[in-house]
């Protein structure tokens, strides 16, 4: 063990963590405690998409219309992709196959 300049003592990267002291590993575990909480937040809005999703289809294939509307699809393409980028994309692809299936 060694101390630093700030006084925090120093170990071995801790494996949970990756941290070196004390004080960064209580603040990961706390960041991580937090991406766990939204994690879960965001599942459970993902399955509220579903849900709602389900219902569009079954009402639009109940007046006769198509299962998939892709002009629709292609406006949340480009939603996520302005707010998020590319990557934006690839994630509204996977929205999109979990809410409505493969097409």
């Amino acid at each position: 063990m060694s101390n630093n300049t700030a006084g925090s003592t120093t170990t071995k990267p801790r494996p949970e963590t990756g941290a070196r002291t004390e004080e960064a590993a209580a603040l990961i575990g706390d960041a991580r405690r937090r991406i766990d909480d939204l994690d879960g937040r965001i599942i459970g809005l993902v399955q509220e998409r579903m849900a709602v999703s389900a219902v569009i289809q079954k009402e639009r294939i109940a007046s006769g219309g198509r299962r998939v509307s892709l002009s629709r699809e292609m406006e949340v393409l480009e939603h996520f992709r302005d707010q998020l980028g590319r990557p934006g994309t690839a994630l509204a692809m996977t929205l999109l196959e979990l809410c409505r299936g493969r097409i």
